[in-house]
């Protein structure tokens, strides 16, 4: 185990009625690698809409959805509240 890994880590939490999800994790991802987003690999090929889903039709509090999903080199994390979690790969 590397010992700066909480380095590594970066929360954020994304607004849940504002711009769609998927978008506010490709934004903090251009965000943390210093590039545009449209540098990235379109995040539908990765996830398709199901965080989209997750927020738009949300299920009961209690079910505590969270979806994890590879993207540009990160290990994300969203929860149905909107906290995301964005650990480096390697």
């Amino acid at each position: 185990m590397r010992e700066n890994a909480e380095s590594d880590v970066v929360r954020r939490e994304l607004e849940r009625d504002g711009a769609n999800p998927a978008v506010q994790v490709s934004e903090v991802i251009a965000e943390l690698e210093g590039k545009e987003v449209d540098e990235l690999e379109a995040i539908y090929d990765c996830i398709d809409h199901v965080l989209d889903r997750v927020f738009s039709d949300p299920p009961r509090p209690g079910a505590d959805v969270e979806v994890a999903f590879s993207y540009e080199g990160y290990r994300v994390s969203v929860e149905q509240d909107g906290s995301a979690t964005f650990v480096r790969n390697g």
